[in-house]
């Protein structure tokens, strides 16, 4: 994986243009509400989707697979940003407790035991009552079905990209042990599901 996106980020560089996504701007507007204060951001690209926090006061750390995209993070961005650089199958980085957490358009890219890892590593590294967010592609996209099928819902297309494609169920299975408590539908370029989970301290279980 590391070599596929570090080719791609020095072909397309600003791949995705410079805009924040808008799920990016709901979650800002999320953490706002929550004084959320700190911000870890597992595959940050080259940091569009990180500038409306850092605006927003909050800080901001990443983690990315492409040394090219943190170079072309920190040629755009002024503000103080860390980024890790590794996949984020490798986590933690640090030991720092975040009280916020947006993994955009990544979850979907992992197989089953990464999916779980990843998920199960950023709750981890939620303060108490830290909230985390994360999008996932939904069976409604049209690129569903399409290239070659891997696993369930799994399909390899665009050159070599995997794509785990999500429905409520499946939301449910994976993230209902991590406080999941909202999941809503985003259009962008592809329909997304905005998945809503918070770190509450009960007898049971973090």
């Amino acid at each position: 994986m590391t070599e596929f996106w570090e080719e791609a980020f020095k072909d397309k560089k600003e791949m995705w243009g410079s805009q924040p996504a808008k799920s990016t701007i709901l979650t800002k507007d999320f953490f706002l509400e929550h004084n959320i204060k700190n911000v870890l951001i597992p595959g940050i690209g080259y940091g569009r989707n990180a500038k409306p926090f850092l605006e927003s006061g909050m800080t901001v750390t990443g983690i990315e697979i492409s040394q090219t995209a943190i170079d072309l993070a920190k040629k755009h961005i002024e503000n103080n940003l860390s980024i890790f650089h590794g996949s984020v199958t490798e986590m933690p980085f640090d030991e720092k407790l975040y009280d916020g957490i947006f993994c955009y358009g990544l979850i979907y890219l992992l197989d089953v035991d990464e999916r779980k890892k990843l998920i199960q590593d950023c709750f981890n590294q939620l303060t108490e009552n830290g909230l985390m967010v994360f999008t996932a592609i939904t069976k409604d996209a049209h690129t569903y079905g399409q290239g070659t099928l891997i696993s369930k819902d799994r399909f390899e297309m665009f050159g070599g990209v995997k794509i785990f494609f999500y429905d409520r169920e499946t939301i449910e299975e994976e993230f209902g042990n991590t406080g999941l408590f909202e999941v809503t539908v985003v259009s962008e370029n592809y329909p997304f599901y905005l998945i809503k989970c918070k770190k509450i301290k009960t007898k049971d279980r973090w």
